[in-house]
């Protein structure tokens, strides 16, 4: 019988190449690493890593189990926690992840609301921008993942998300930035074509390709000479008078934005802003709720 222990140290294995560094990873010792991964190639009857001098790669039958294994580690997890609150533990654990502008603005209310009504609730939070907080999620790594999307329903959009739960959080308006003394800086909306000469500051790079198509579709290629995923940089950039900017609102909100000012853009762009979960782990209570807070969190943004 296939354990779910040896899975996540196969996981691990597969992962960083080596069985010291899975040890590594996983907080134990090199000799458990290789018994456990013995005890595995016993239980599936046939040899499931190619031990080379430098390096382990995985047979055939290896990477069926890896390809799996997140599936049933999210399965398996999602039973422990429901049994865990059919038995009246209220207990749970959450692993969150979110991209910054989300974390400085809505993941700190939902938090702290989290905690009051569920103090045994731990909750982790680490950062990553989609799509890698989408394979995050999807190779087990985290449970709740707060993701944004442009142009939903393209295929970068709703396909990429056909097997997860999607939960709507917000519709984030993207917002021009101008230096203070900015020819537009008092203008009550902008057409981005009035932008077209400007040198222009962009963020991380999903927003930076939107960035690209809607001036393309107004008519122009952005000139860009500085990117960067920070965006209190950006700001500090534009703050400046060394380019223009167009950002979400929420990350305006999280930067005090010195030396400059924000401007209606037109057309009109939004990206949406989603939690997005496995549809096992769904079920969880612990997850359940910050699903809710999340969405709370953002009806009073």
């Amino acid at each position: 019988m296939i354990e779910a222990r040896h899975l996540r140290v196969l996981r691990a294995v597969a992962a960083t190449g080596s069985f010291s560094a899975a040890a590594r990873e996983l907080g134990c010792t090199q000799p458990a690493v290789s018994q456990q991964m013995k005890a595995l190639e016993a239980s599936a009857g046939t040899p499931l890593l190619i031990r080379a001098a430098r390096e382990m790669r995985l047979t055939q039958a290896g990477e069926v189990l890896v390809r799996h294994a997140s599936g049933i580690l999210a399965g398996l997890t999602a039973a422990e926690e429901e049994v865990a609150a059919i038995a009246g533990l209220r207990a749970g654990r959450v692993r969150l992840v979110s991209f910054p502008s989300g974390s400085s603005t809505l993941v700190p209310t939902a938090l702290a609301r989290l905690r009051a009504a569920h103090p045994g609730t731990r909750v982790s939070l680490v950062e990553a921008e989609p799509p890698r907080s989408i394979e995050m999620l999807r190779e087990g790594d985290c449970d709740v993942a707060l993701a944004f999307r442009y142009g939903a329903g393209k295929a970068d959009g709703q396909a990429e998300w056909d097997d997860l739960v999607v939960r709507p959080i917000l519709a984030d308006r993207l917002v021009g930035l101008v230096p203070e003394g900015h020819r537009l800086a008092g203008a009550g909306s902008v057409g981005i074509a009035e932008l077209a000469d400007e040198s222009w500051i962009a963020g991380c790079p999903r927003c930076r390709r939107q960035l690209v198509d809607v001036c393309e579709e107004a008519g122009f290629t952005p000139r860009i000479d500085f990117a960067t995923d920070d965006y209190p940089a950006v700001v500090g950039l534009v703050g400046a008078g060394l380019g223009v900017a167009v950002l979400p609102e929420l990350a305006i909100e999280s930067v005090r934005p010195r030396g400059a000012r924000t401007v209606a853009v037109e057309p009109a762009v939004e990206r949406e802003i989603v939690a997005l979960t496995l549809p096992d782990l769904a079920q969880v209570p612990a997850v359940a709720a910050t699903l809710d807070e999340l969405t709370r969190a953002a009806a009073r943004a």
